[in-house]
């Protein structure tokens, strides 16, 4: 028979029990003196995540103990003690995917999202990679030369640590996307996540299936690791799926890959894992994660049944994650490992300047505003920024705005020609398409040959000159400029301040990319405990179940 049985402690420690059917068939043993029943207690044993927890009542009392042991109920038997819930030890490596921590080699279910520019530094990826914690290098945007120094030393700190580079599919120059594989090819870089991808390049194709080969026993061994950051179906599908037939022989055609490797590609996904990317820094489509990582869960599923790999793709959650709740509901929902970016860039290692981390540190969950990418800025795609504390959001708008109406330089008006070069680009226009122009003379002349015959190319080649320098002005922290600086920056880093305020993590001096990953992951498993002991019952206040960042010992 079903019975509802609500048991309100006599005591001032507030806990309650409620249970539809309560049938033990355990009870509970050992010493009393170990039983806490006062609140300032309660928590600790709470805390206690390494340790079996039991909620026992002794005479109306309610109390928390980690101690003792469980035997079977004997009817004749009399316990001094009545057992109410009891919980197992719960550890970090128990979250996500287990395949996740033994393919990168990392201690739990977590990594760090690149940010590009070299924002997600290599000191970023030092010290989280020295901990055997995932974090992926910022590549985007960076010259050859500075992405070949990057790896080189990020290589030299971590010869047997995982690590990851970004490799951010570029429309407008896809010879920076080349450059950028042949160099993971020539150092041997095995893992890659790839971002902000519309469709499958040769580029990605090329890094992936170079790295397949024959085992001594048969079996295809796939080298170079792909973790696609995504935010829709139909890209998922792409990375998801094997290599495409047409891809596959232009570059057997090119002497690229071998008739075995396209063959043994037709076998395996484009990617180990899918990172479902929702309402995110930077390149972002603002999806909600509690519908877009059920739904691409889902289509993993249906083309796992299709082409039945042997090892199943794993599918992971970034884009607002910046809380012990928020990476549990990720987890709850079925995420094999959860991936942090904007929280990350307030941290001492990040490679963005002072000024920029005080501007994050201060950020609430409305600071944030869509504005012009300069990578895509003539396909009109945005990225999410930071609105408070610079005006680049509305003078990037401006210049979308100019490039929309009008077919070139010439055609704006004199006087918002004027407002441009007081106010957004401090100089001349002249002296803007000069300095353009001796870049691209170096780095890409094929497109200043175009851009000196298309006078609409060449307006956004002036306009992207602001766009590109205002991400670089916030990361060198250019003086004077501090009103440009382009902060790339998602609701997750207003939700992380208003959980760290008050504590040590308040201020950004203190934060650290590897104290920050612990504390998230140690409150998501102490949130789950607390979740599975109200899920059987136990009703208690709400001080009970917080989580707040407390420095180790050896950040005190």
């Amino acid at each position: 028979m079903t019975t509802i049985e609500t048991v309100l402690n006599k005591h001032d420690n507030e806990l309650g029990f409620c249970t539809l059917i309560n049938h033990q068939n355990q009870v509970w043993k050992g010493s009393l003196d170990c039983v806490s029943f006062d609140k300032s207690t309660i928590k600790d044993k709470l805390l206690t995540l390494d340790q079996p927890c039991h909620i026992i009542r002794v005479g109306g009392k309610i109390g928390v103990t980690n101690d003792g042991y469980l035997t079977p109920t004997v009817h004749s038997s009399s316990a001094q003690a009545e057992l109410l819930i009891s919980v197992p030890p719960i550890h970090l490596q128990q979250l996500g995917d287990f395949n996740f921590l033994t393919t990168h080699g990392v201690k739990y279910a977590y990594m760090t999202g690149a940010m590009a520019g070299g924002i997600a530094s290599e000191e970023m990826v030092i010290a989280l990679g020295k901990e055997k914690i995932l974090s992926s290098f910022g590549a985007g945007g960076l010259l050859p030369d500075r992405l070949e120094t990057a790896i080189n030393t990020i290589q030299q700190a971590l010869p047997n640590s995982p690590y990851a580079f970004n490799l951010i599919h570029s429309p407008n120059e896809p010879a920076i996307e080349r450059r950028a594989v042949d160099l993971y090819l020539k150092y041997g870089v095995r893992t890659v996540e790839a971002s902000a991808f519309l469709d499958l390049t040769p580029n990605i194709v090329y890094y992936r299936v170079a790295g397949l080969s024959l085992n001594s026993a048969n079996q295809i061994e796939i080298k170079n690791k792909v973790i696609a950051k995504i935010s829709r179906r139909e890209v998922a599908t792409k990375f998801l799926q094997p290599a495409p037939a047409r891809i596959l022989k232009e570059l057997i055609q090119q002497g690229l890959i071998t008739e075995l490797q396209a063959n043994l590609a037709s076998k395996v996904p484009m990617a180990d894992d899918i990172t479902v990317e929702a309402d995110s820094g930077g390149h972002t489509d603002n999806r909600p994660l509690v519908c877009l990582l059920p739904s691409i869960i889902a289509l993993r599923d249906e083309i796992q049944a299709q082409y039945n790999y042997s090892i199943p793709i794993r599918i992971g959650v970034a884009g607002g994650i910046g809380t012990p709740e928020s990476a549990l509901a990720g987890f709850m929902m079925g995420a094999a490992y959860i991936v942090t970016g904007s929280i990350n860039q307030s941290c001492v290692e990040s490679g963005a300047c002072e000024h920029t981390k005080k501007l994050l540190a201060q950020a609430e969950m409305a600071d944030m505003i869509m504005a012009p990418a300069a990578d895509m800025f003539e396909m009109g795609v945005k990225l999410q920024v930071l609105k408070r504390g610079t005006m680049f959001p509305m003078r990037a708008q401006k210049l979308y705005e100019l490039y929309r109406t009008y077919d070139s330089i010439e055609d704006i008006p004199v006087a918002e020609k004027e407002k441009l070069e007081r106010q957004i680009f401090r100089k001349s226009i002249a002296e803007v398409w000069e300095g353009t122009a001796t870049y691209l003379s170096q780095k890409n002349p094929e497109k200043l040959g175009k851009a000196v015959n298309n006078p609409k190319l060449k307006m956004a080649l002036i306009f992207r000159w602001y766009l590109g320098l205002s991400s670089r002005w916030s990361s060198t922290g250019e003086k004077g400029r501090e009103v440009d600086y382009q902060i790339w920056c998602g609701p997750a880093m207003g939700g992380f301040n208003d959980w760290v305020r008050g504590s040590y993590l308040a201020e950004p001096h203190h934060r650290h990319v590897v104290d920050v990953a612990d504390q998230i992951m140690n409150g998501t498993v102490f949130l789950y405990r607390i979740q599975s002991l109200k899920i059987q019952g136990l009703q208690m206040p709400t001080n009970y179940g917080q989580y707040h960042p407390v420095p180790s010992a050896l950040e005190m």
